[in-house]
């Protein structure tokens, strides 16, 4: 079974704004808890484009290179991250709320080879990884832009 962590909120945020800035996954410097660092590697930000992510989980830095593979602006992003022991989805959604917007974010994993020992502790912290994240990617997120 592969971790996996939902959560959904609102932000006074349009909706062009949020998805203009979650798109280019350099901002994970800014809003993910567990990016350390994130640099666009290939493309210009379009489905194709790649990023080399330095990620910290649990302690451990490692590098995990994402692509864009989806992008519907304004209402679906989706990143796939993969390195020699992890593969992953990041799936945003996001849809007009209010003057703002409502973001639903998902995040799926899964492990290969001696990383697959560290999937029950995964679980345990990902509620927690995933609350943190909320909370700081709704603050970067209030900073933007509202709808008119």
């Amino acid at each position: 079974m592969k971790p996996t962590v939902s959560r959904t909120f609102t932000t006074t945020a349009a909706p062009e704004a949020v998805f203009d800035y979650l798109a280019d996954f350099t901002n994970a410097e800014e809003w993910d808890p567990g990016t350390v660092s994130c640099e666009r590697t290939y493309g210009g930000g379009e489905v194709g484009t790649i990023y080399r992510n330095v990620s910290s989980f649990m302690g451990r830095e490692t590098q995990i290179a994402y692509s864009t593979v989806e992008l519907e602006r304004p209402t679906r992003i989706h990143f796939t991250g993969h390195n020699e022991q992890f593969d992953g989805h990041d799936v945003l959604g996001i849809r007009a709320h209010g003057q703002g917007s409502e973001v639903t974010y998902t995040a799926e994993f899964s492990f290969s080879g001696v990383a697959r020992l560290a999937v029950p502790l995964v679980k345990a912290y990902l509620p927690r990884l995933a609350n943190k994240t909320v909370d700081q990617l709704k603050t970067c997120l209030d900073r933007l832009p509202s709808a008119p």
